[in-house]
């Protein structure tokens, strides 16, 4: 068990890092898509709405192996010759794609939360259209969806370990091999539940402290 200490670090930095440029792209997707369906015409919101239906009804594996195989043969059939997409780059696109159909409908239904009359008082003072949403609907947008927004972080944290099924080497790819070559799999299998737990308690803390810092209207 010693010796997969050092591939369990690796792993951690790998899985961190692919949970955090996964949520940050996801969640500047999801806010776009959130403004889009509650500002533009039925086409694009009927659009939006198809795209977080399906990604919110196709299991999160299905994605994965969608994204992989299929990133796999479009970039075959555009160099002519067999293409094989980069683990890491996979579970990013697969990922992002998942967590922006969720928080898409987070970000709207806490945009439909705030009273219209918020935005129509800050048009009468002058403001522009940017200005409303920076200034007056984005902060209580935010107050609004953090608590899902949190729970949306925790699932992306474990949804992370089924990107090892392509191949990446993370946290599940790790405990894995070490289950099968050291024939010892709850000793690698609580290690790798100790990993996951440390980072979605983190996450967990952070969210209830930015709950208290940033209380949701009417607290």
């Amino acid at each position: 068990m010693s010796g997969f200490a050092s591939q369990f670090a690796g792993a951690f930095l790998i899985t961190l890092g692919l949970a955090l440029v996964s949520g940050v792209i996801g969640t500047s997707f999801g806010l776009l898509l959130a403004i889009a369906k509650t500002t533009h015409t039925s086409r694009i919101v009927a659009l939006i709405t198809a795209y977080t239906t399906i990604v919110r009804g196709v299991p999160e594996l299905v994605i994965i192996l969608l994204i992989y195989f299929g990133g796999t043969a479009l970039a075959g059939a555009i160099a002519g010759r067999y293409v094989e997409i980069n683990a890491f780059t996979a579970g990013i696109i697969a990922l992002s794609v998942v967590f922006s159909g969720y928080a898409t409908e987070v970000f709207r239904g806490a945009i439909a939360a705030i009273p219209a009359g918020q935005a129509e008082a800050a048009k009468s003072l002058g403001l522009s259209t940017w200005q409303r949403w920076l200034l007056v609907i984005a902060p209580q947008m935010w107050r609004l969806a953090l608590p899902a927004y949190g729970n949306l972080w925790i699932s992306l944290f474990k949804d992370t370990a089924l990107v090892s099924i392509i191949g990446l080497t993370d946290v599940m790819r790790v405990a894995f091999v070490g289950a099968g070559s050291m024939r010892a799999p709850l000793t690698f299998y609580l290690a790798a539940s100790a990993l996951y737990l440390s980072l979605t308690t983190a996450t967990l803390l952070s969210i209830r402290l930015a709950e208290r810092r940033y209380p949701a209207l009417g607290r």
